[in-house]
């Protein structure tokens, strides 16, 4: 029995017994389903069994928006790293180190441009994988960026929101910047350029406040929470119960805060109809194949 037991049967369990890598599945958020991680990225991040939007990151966003996956990011404008030499239990300047490392980006704002159906576009993505996709300084001036170069492509100006709001560590000059954003805006109105603002989950605080609500047309993927306060303060400011569904895409475009909601697969054919309707005039400076 020994022979059986010290040999044979680890050799059998051996050969029936295959490891699992652990990075191989993954769990929906919404209803619990196992899923595999290859298939749930084939999909876009959308769960196949009930549709529930994940967050993707912002290299994603920009790769699934552009076509055929082609863009060019822009070097954004640098700005002072801790400018109140903020520390709680750790340094300002440790955290922003520590996400820079985790997201593999600089800030929570990445800038690109690239043709959506065949037009010029600039395209801003807010990376929630940053920093929860803070309001800083620095995100405060990308946006000022994205906007000088829609301006000087004379293209339209497309973001991504996903935020927790104002960045804290930043104090009073996180807040500063939503009206920089607004006179963005503003640039881009006088240029007579289109604003278009794609609600994914979650949009929240002073983001939402300031240039996240002042699109020309506003777009959300199914079921993303956007507020400025969440339920749950709202919840206990107010002590009553909130409708259902109360700050998410469906409620807020029933009550008119939001044009349209779009599946993320329908989203870059989606975008490229409102580009052509809002500026036609790219069709006519586009040269024709017969041109060619």
């Amino acid at each position: 029995m020994s022979w059986l037991t010290d040999h044979v049967r680890p050799k059998l369990r051996s050969l029936l017994q295959r490891e699992v890598p652990d990075n191989l599945w993954t769990n929906c958020e919404s209803c619990s389903q196992m899923l595999l991680i290859k298939e749930l990225e084939r999909n876009k991040k959308v769960c196949p069994h009930c549709g529930h939007h994940m967050r993707a990151t912002a290299k994603e966003r920009l790769a699934w928006t552009f076509d055929e996956g082609q863009y060019t990011t822009i070097d954004l404008p640098k700005v002072p790293v801790d400018p109140l030499h903020f520390r709680d239990s750790k340094r300002y300047t440790d955290r922003l180190k520590a996400s820079r490392t985790k997201a593999g980006l600089d800030e929570s704002l990445v800038v690109a441009h690239g043709k959506i159906s065949g037009r010029d576009a600039v395209v801003a993505v807010m990376a929630f994988e940053f920093f929860a996709g803070t309001m800083g300084s620095a995100l405060g001036e990308a946006f000022l960026a994205a906007c000088r170069l829609a301006v000087l492509q004379k293209a339209p100006l497309i973001i991504f929101t996903a935020s927790g709001g104002a960045r804290m560590q930043e104090g009073v000059i996180s807040l500063m910047q939503m009206p920089r954003t607004v006179i963005g805006i503003q640039v881009l109105r006088e240029a007579g350029l289109p604003y278009i603002v794609v609600f994914t989950n979650p949009t929240t605080g002073g983001v939402s406040a300031s240039f996240a609500m002042l699109g020309d047309i506003h777009v959300a993927e199914p079921n993303a929470l956007i507020a400025f306060a969440g339920p749950r303060v709202i919840r206990d400011t107010v002590r009553e119960e909130l409708p259902e569904g109360f700050q998410r895409s469906e409620y807020l475009k029933d009550h008119g805060m939001i044009d349209t909601i779009s599946a993320r697969k329908d989203l870059p054919a989606l975008l490229g109809r409102l580009i052509a309707m809002l500026t036609p005039q790219q069709q006519d400076d586009t040269p024709s194949k017969t041109d060619a």
